[in-house]
Parts: structure tokens; sequence; C-alpha cells
């Protein structure tokens, strides 16, 4: 392995932190996520089983 640590800055290296630049107006609790994705789920079935 190299001894020597290269530091570079993080818009030099291609690694962006979005997270810091953006703030989402629009955010989900992991609980209405669950939710959503049983809710589209049994929408599948539902569909499925209707053909």
């Amino acid at each position: 392995m190299a001894k020597d640590k290269i530091s570079m800055p993080s818009s030099q290296a291609g690694i962006t932190r979005y997270f810091d630049d953006y703030k989402s107006k629009i955010e989900f609790k992991p609980e209405h996520v669950i939710i959503m994705v049983v809710i589209v789920i049994i929408i599948m079935v539902f569909l499925h089983f209707a053909t």
C-alpha cells in the first residue's frame, strides 16, 4: 500500500455533496413510504387477479 496519503478537494475528485446544497420541501417519514408500498402491492395483486 502507498504510504503517502493524497488529500483532494471534493470538487476535484468528482465527489459532490448534494445534501449540503439542496433541501427538499417534500419529506416523507419512513412509515408513509411503507404504507405507500403496501398500497401499491395491494393494487398490483388486485389487478393481477382481476384479469
